[in-house]
């Protein structure tokens, strides 16, 4: 009995840190599911409503009031309205005088207006303390408690105090405030949901292009050259053949990208001389999507792999193995072993079996819950040394896959080199330049410069000025 008492002693809610009562003015899906999250944390939650007649839908031991009543009972309300409806605001100026106003809101296009919704609510009540927060999370996230994608909130706000009682909401309710400064803040904030993948778009587009681009080429070399000049028909290579050669090729091309940019970096600092200096714009934000870059090219290599797996079973290649078979019964001769190409098809697909198992753990490693339990030394060195390992070694699958073809005339259908050859381009152009990066004469000064060495303090003092001026 007196186990079953301390139990429920345990689950009951401390009353003696009760919190303080928080309005919400709106009863909507969010108003609602934001009240209801609220009473399971332990705070006593008024509604701010047109009508105050209690709705089933209202959450449990929450109270419904007319707006001027329930926001004199909590000194922070949460506005949890539309914009367009902000107006009934400016009858309320005296009463919200001096009360923290939280701004939830979203628009429905990207910069629909030409400031903030939370801007537009400071302007309404002047006398109030206006945060913006809680416009990432959804309802359907607060109602059904699977916050794993939306568990950070942004949160601005020009008063610091205002700014902190709204952050301690946010952590009682177990998300992750993340302070973005000013109200100033709040178009960016309000934009955020809207963005459709904004760090994918140049990977996709990017992966569209090359995918297109290397589609037209393998047709022009592998279907209708055949059909001109040898009167064979072979476009059923468009259904697995021809996507067999692009994966593997973008696969190999994105992820020399991925590491790139890296190498561009190191040659700027060293020709300045400093790292206090911002890279150009276009490496700044190539550089921001290295990893949706790296898993687009995980992805790519993963189908290189089904298609790879299927090739057995495909009546073409079973129809051209048993016609190889008859043609040698036919002639009673029998191909002797070819060591040479024994060696090389083996080493091809052991170098693509291991390049693929360190490209997966890449992948995996820059998954968030992951990464965010390794140290930055432990990540650094699966980013960069194994990622720089799987570049040497899909790029060499690459060339044992070419073997004795480079040399060979016939691989040049109308002056056209195998499309694979040209996926070797940019991965040993990488692999290159950071071979010679890492000879001592320039890895030694380039480590300093990332230490905060400078070659001209001159020029760093110039920079230093200009980044905090900038700052301010």
């Amino acid at each position: 009995m007196n186990k079953n008492s301390s139990n429920i002693m345990a689950l009951a809610p401390n009353t003696s840190n009760k919190r303080e009562t928080v309005c919400i003015f709106g009863t909507g899906d969010f108003g609602r599911a934001l009240g209801h999250k609220m009473i399971q944390s332990g705070y006593p939650v008024v509604f701010g409503s047109r009508s105050t007649q209690i709705s089933s839908l209202i959450p449990k031991g929450a109270e419904v009031l007319s707006h001027a009543e329930a926001a004199q009972k909590a000194a922070i309300i949460i506005i949890a309205i539309q914009r367009q409806h902000y107006n009934f605001l400016t009858s309320l100026t005296e009463i919200l005088h001096g009360k923290v106003l939280v701004d939830v809101s979203n628009n429905l296009k990207i910069n629909e207006h030409p400031e903030s919704n939370a801007e537009y609510l400071a302007q309404l009540v002047p006398g109030a303390k206006v945060v913006k927060a809680f416009n990432t999370v959804s309802a359907w996230a607060l109602q059904s408690g699977t916050l794993d994608a939306s568990r950070q909130v942004f949160v601005c706000g020009d008063d610091m105090e205002a700014k902190q009682m709204v952050m301690n909401i946010v952590r009682a309710l177990g998300l992750t405030p993340l302070d973005q400064g000013s109200l100033l803040a709040a178009q960016e904030i309000e934009n955020y949901p809207l963005q459709l993948f904004p760090m994918w778009k140049f990977p996709i587009l990017l992966s569209f292009g090359l995918a297109s681009f290397f589609f037209f080429y393998c047709l022009i070399r592998n279907v209708i050259y055949p059909y001109v000049y040898e009167n064979k028909d072979f476009s059923f290579f468009i259904a697995i053949s021809i996507p067999n050669r692009i994966c593997p090729i973008l696969a190999l091309i994105l992820l020399a990208l991925v590491y790139l940019p890296g190498v561009l970096a190191a040659i700027i600092q060293l020709y300045r001389g400093t790292k206090y200096h911002r890279f150009p714009d276009w490496l700044d934000k190539w550089m921001l999507c290295r990893k949706q870059l790296g898993l687009v090219a995980l992805a790519f290599a993963s189908l290189h792999v089904l298609y790879t797996l299927v090739i057995p079973i495909r009546y073409f290649v079973r129809w051209r193995m048993s016609s190889h078979i008859i043609s040698q019964v036919l002639n009673n001769k029998t191909e002797p072993l070819d060591t040479t190409n024994a060696w090389l098809s083996d080493s091809y697909l052991a170098l693509g079996i291991l390049g693929f198992f360190l490209f997966v753990l890449l992948g995996i490693t820059s998954l968030p819950s992951v990464s965010n339990n390794v140290n930055w030394r432990e990540f650094r060195f699966v980013q960069s040394k194994l990622g720089y390992l799987t570049l040497i070694l899909c790029t060499a699958h690459t060339l044992a896959y070419g073997g004795k073809r480079f040399l060979s005339p016939s691989s040049y259908r109308w002056y056209l080199p195998n499309a694979y050859m040209l996926s070797l381009i940019i991965p040993c152009m990488v692999l290159v330049v950071k071979f010679v990066l890492i000879f001592p004469c320039l890895d030694k000064p380039l480590t300093r410069i990332r230490q905060g060495w400078e070659r001209n303090p001159q020029y760093s003092e110039q920079s230093h000025y200009i980044i905090n001026k900038s700052a301010v």
